[in-house]
């Protein structure tokens, strides 16, 4: 087992292509959200306004919007059926604040409907907040210890969060669909304006992406590892 310079270069060979695309997501993200929160909607209707109205089009008037602190604290909590949104979204009127209302109360409609991917990342919530940071501790123990059916119990716990980041993607990306489907027909923003909301929930999308190839390798590294111990 090495844990010098050759260890850090091969797990640079497998976390470095995640690392860079998340580093260019956030960018994109930040560039998307930065330059379309400064474009006001022609309609003049607040992030708010923008989720109420497609909650209660869809029959969802149970659902609570509330104002969260915090920068991108945007999110659906199924429990309490709330909808919280940052103060930048949740006041602002823009076309970022419109879209991302919409995003997350395309949440809501995924809980309403139970969306099959939804349903199941609820489930694995428990078990990816240990196996996160519980995996990894019991992986290394195991190598250190040249413990390898209890190394392969530490890949078992963090393959969950591999796995929660790919169930993560298709209940994002659907999320995302039924908020630009819906934009676009219901009158809230402007034909001109949808194309700024695309670029956001894109943007927003590919940090999605880039977290699941960096579980998906991080993972890899980890049974390379252990294989690699094992022939030794």
């Amino acid at each position: 087992m090495n844990f010098g310079f050759g260890g850090y270069g091969l797990y640079l060979l497998f976390s470095l292509p995640a690392l860079l695309l998340g580093f260019w997501a956030q960018i994109k993200v930040k560039g998307a959200i930065q330059k379309y929160s400064k474009i006001r909607t022609l309609t003049g209707y607040s992030g708010a306004d923008v989720a109420r109205r497609m909650l209660d089009s869809n029959g969802l008037r149970d659902v609570k919007i509330e104002e969260t602190r915090g920068f991108l604290s945007d999110h659906y909590d199924p429990r309490s059926k709330t909808l919280r949104l940052s103060p930048e979204n949740y006041r602002g009127n823009s076309v970022a604040a419109a879209g991302i209302a919409a995003h997350e109360s395309g949440h809501a409609l995924q809980h309403q409907e139970n969306y099959f991917p939804l349903t199941i990342r609820s489930a694995m919530v428990p078990s990816v907040q240990i196996g996160s940071w519980l995996g990894p501790v019991i992986f290394i123990a195991g190598l250190l210890l040249n413990w390898i059916n209890l190394a392969w119990v530490g890949i078992f716990l963090f393959g969950a969060t591999a796995l929660f980041a790919l169930v993560t993607l298709p209940v994002e990306f659907n999320a995302s669909n039924r908020a630009k489907a819906w934009l676009s027909t219901s009158g809230m923003i402007y034909q001109d304006e949808s194309i700024g909301v695309k670029k956001v929930l894109d943007a927003a999308a590919l940090t999605y992406v880039a977290a699941a190839i960096q579980a998906i390798s991080t993972l890899l590294y980890y049974v390379f590892l252990l294989s690699g111990s094992r022939r030794d």
